[in-house]
Parts: C-alpha cells; sequence; structure tokens
C-alpha cells in the first residue's frame, strides 16, 4: 500500500510507528526481525499485520506508558516541571517524575510526537551483535539493525501514524484559518519542535517583508521618470534594506531565544555523534580512532569515480540540457517566422519546453540519487 494509505489505516489503536514490507518478505525475515525486536527491545509492544489484498506484512509498534516514562529518562527528554517546584522545563527523570506536571495522566503526559520519539530511538539503536547476519546481509558489531535493513530494502517504510483528530483540528485553527495568528504551541506538540520553530520564522519572515514591500510601493509610487530621480531611489532602498536585513536578524535571534527557551530547547546538550549512512560500504577493518569495526572505503577510489563518472555524467547533463533547450529556442523562432501558422501553435515551442524540463528533471534525480549512492561505496 501507499504511504498515504498507510496513514489512513487505524486497524488498532495501539499503535505509534508502522513498519511495512514487500509483498516478497519470506516468514524467516519476519520472522528473525520480530525476534530481535521482542529480545533487544522488551519495552516494544509490536502487532504483525498482513493486508490480504495486497500480502504485505506490517509491524505496529507501541509501549506501555511505563515503559515510555524510562524511554523518556534514557533520552533525556524535556518535560515542563510543576511550579511549587520551581517550574520550567527539566531532562525528565523517574526517580523524581512526581515533580513533573500532568504525570498522573498517561492520555495527556506525552504527546504523540514524544511518544513516537522515543520508539524511533529505541528502533534506530537496536544492535548487531558480533557475526550475525540476515540472508547475504552481514552486520558489524554494534551496528544498527533496522537503518540497515531499510537501506537494503528488507524494510519497506518506518514512519509514525497520523491522530486524524488532532489533524482536523489544526486543519481549522491553522491551514484554514485567515488573518490568525498561528497555533505554534499546538505544532509544536504534535509535530515537534523542529517543524514548530520552521513555522514560527516563515510566519515572522512573511510579517517582516511588509515593511519593505510598503515602503518600496511607496517609493516607487513617488519616483520620477527621469534616471536620476530613479538611481537615488535605487540607493535609498539598497541603505532602507540594509537597516531592515539587520533589524530583522536581531529581532529574529531575540524571538528564535523566546521559542526555544518556551519550548525547552534553549540549553539543550549537542547532539551525539550520527552514525554512518546505512548505504555505506567498503572493506572491514579496525578503525585506528575507535578500535571498533568498521566499514572502509579507500578516499583515492572516491576521488577517482567522482573524476571518471560523476563529472562526466554531470557534463553530459548540462550539455544535454542545453542543446534541448537551443532547439527549443530555435523552433519557436521557426514558428514565429511562419505567419500563416494558427495563434495555438505559436505556444508549441514553451509546451515542448515545459515537458523537457519537467522530463529532464525526474531523470536527473534519479541520476542524482544514483550517483549519491555510488559515491559513499
Amino acid at each position: 500500500m501507499s504511504h498515504k494509505a498507510w496513514m489512513k489505516t487505524v486497524p488498532t489503536e495501539n499503535c505509534d510507528v508502522l513498519m511495512t514490507f514487500p509483498d516478497t518478505t519470506d516468514d524467516h525475515t519476519l520472522l528473525w526481525l520480530l525476534n530481535h525486536i521482542r529480545l533487544g527491545i522488551p519495552e516494544l509492544i509490536v502487532q504483525v499485520r498482513h493486508h490480504k489484498h495486497t500480502r504485505v506484512y506490517a509491524f505496529f509498534v507501541t509501549a506501555t506508558y511505563e515503559s515510555l516514562l524510562r524511554g523518556a529518562d534514557e533520552i533525556g527528554l524535556r518535560k515542563p516541571v510543576k511550579t511549587e517546584f520551581g517550574g520550567g522545563m527539566r531532562s525528565f527523570s523517574c526517580e523524581e517524575d512526581y515533580i513533573y506536571e500532568n504525570i498522573e495522566n498517561e492520555l495527556y503526559f506525552f504527546t504523540s510526537q514524544e511518544r513516537q520519539n522515543i520508539i524511533r530511538y529505541w528502533l534506530e539503536n537496536l544492535r548487531a551483535k558480533q557475526g550475525e547476519s540476515l540472508h547475504n546481509i552481514h552486520f558489524l558489531e554494534g551496528q544498527p539493525i533496522i537503518p540497515e535493513l531499510a537501506a537494503r530494502g528488507v524494510i519497506q517504510q518506518v514512519f509514525p501514524l497520523h491522530e486524524q483528530r488532532i489533524l482536523k483540528r489544526l486543519m481549522k485553527s491553522w491551514v484554514q484559518a485567515v488573518c490568525e495568528a498561528q497555533p505554534l504551541d499546538e505544532i509544536c506538540d504534535y509535530f515537534g519542535v523542529k517543524i514548530a520553530m520552521y513555522f514560527a520564522w516563515l510566519g515572522f519572515y512573511t510579517s517582516a517583508m511588509v515593511y519593505p514591500a510598503v515602503f518600496g510601493s511607496i517609493l516607487y509610487t513617488f519616483t520620477e521618470s527621469d534616471q536620476t530621480s530613479q538611481d537615488i531611489c535605487c540607493v535609498v532602498f539598497a541603505i532602507f534594506n540594509v537597516i531592515w536585513a539587520t533589524l530583522f536578524l536581531e529581532e529574529w535571534k531575540r524571538r528564535g531565544a523566546e521559542f526555544a527557551y518556551k519550548w525547552g530547547t534553549l540549553d539543550t546538550p549537542a547532539e551525539s555523534i550520527e552514525e554512518p549512512r546505512p548505504q555505506f560500504r567498503g572493506s572491514k577493518r579496525i578503525s585506528p580512532v575507535t578500535s571498533a569495526e568498521e566499514f572502509y572505503y579507500p578516499p583515492w577510489k572516491r576521488l577517482l569515480f567522482q573524476c571518471l563518472v560523476s563529472l562526466p555524467v554531470c557534463l553530459a547533463c548540462l550539455s544535454c540540457v542545453f542543446l534541448l533547450m537551443l532547439g527549443c529556442f530555435q523552433l519557436q523562432e521557426f514558428v514565429l517566422s511562419i505567419q500563416e501558422l494558427p495563434r495555438i501553435i505559436r505556444f508549441l515551442p514553451k509546451i515542448v519546453l515545459a515537458v523537457i524540463v519537467t522530463a529532464c528533471d525526474e531523470v536527473y534525480k534519479k541520476i542524482a540519487y544514483w550517483l549519491n549512492d555510488m559515491g559513499v561505496w
């Protein structure tokens, strides 16, 4: 089933994250992964579902409230503290769980985004033991299993499920609302701080653009038609933009810090070192830095691929685009030179150019993905 179709499928209320598999997946693969999840992450509750029409299997993953509390402690999830204990935001601790707001209400203590974030953290940190393998996939010791299987196509998709009730509320208060402030707190609760911060910046930027738009319109209206007046107005507008941009950046720093403090990310420690891309391949070796087993690919081979493959392919794509656009321009000149042609035919070169651009975009996107994946070998 498609991603959107799965999101609208609600076979059980006890589901936070959905994991789907191709219809060619055999029982051994499903049982192998299910056994590893249940043994490696006992906090998770996994239910197996099978779609009878598409013959696709899926794992519906959730966790109990007590397990989520331990997970919040493990990842240092920041939660609001009760007023009598000082207020503000603090990393969650199971030993002092009584100091946090709504701790008694398991339905409202965690947002759906927080639940899914904890479960995703567990899934992405399911590690392979030394010598483990699945079919032709051989894992390194300590390598994350699920990202590797997703990169190999064994797992089709891993994504959180939406809550239709909250989506409908956001649709009315956010998407369909006109001339109203964005419900940033609700966006943060549902989509997370990163998404909320983006839309906070987008709204602030859109509002700030009113000032140069109004000033520029007034300046344009009262500008004389002579060259001297136009040059003076351009200089004045450039000076205004410099001042506006400076004030915009300083004000956004202040506004962004307010949101970061409000949402508990102002003093968040730096993120841990990310895992290598699951698509990375190479020969196994002992890392001279960490003394752990890792995949290693010589830099000279990567440079050789870039010079002999990436660069010629990019130049060929650019040449192809140039020749196609030149052909469209020549066709347009030829069509315009014939006066007897119907008017609708005169738009034919532009239509052809639009089709070529769309087709090239799809083709070049696939080439870019291929070059990017080959560049990590």
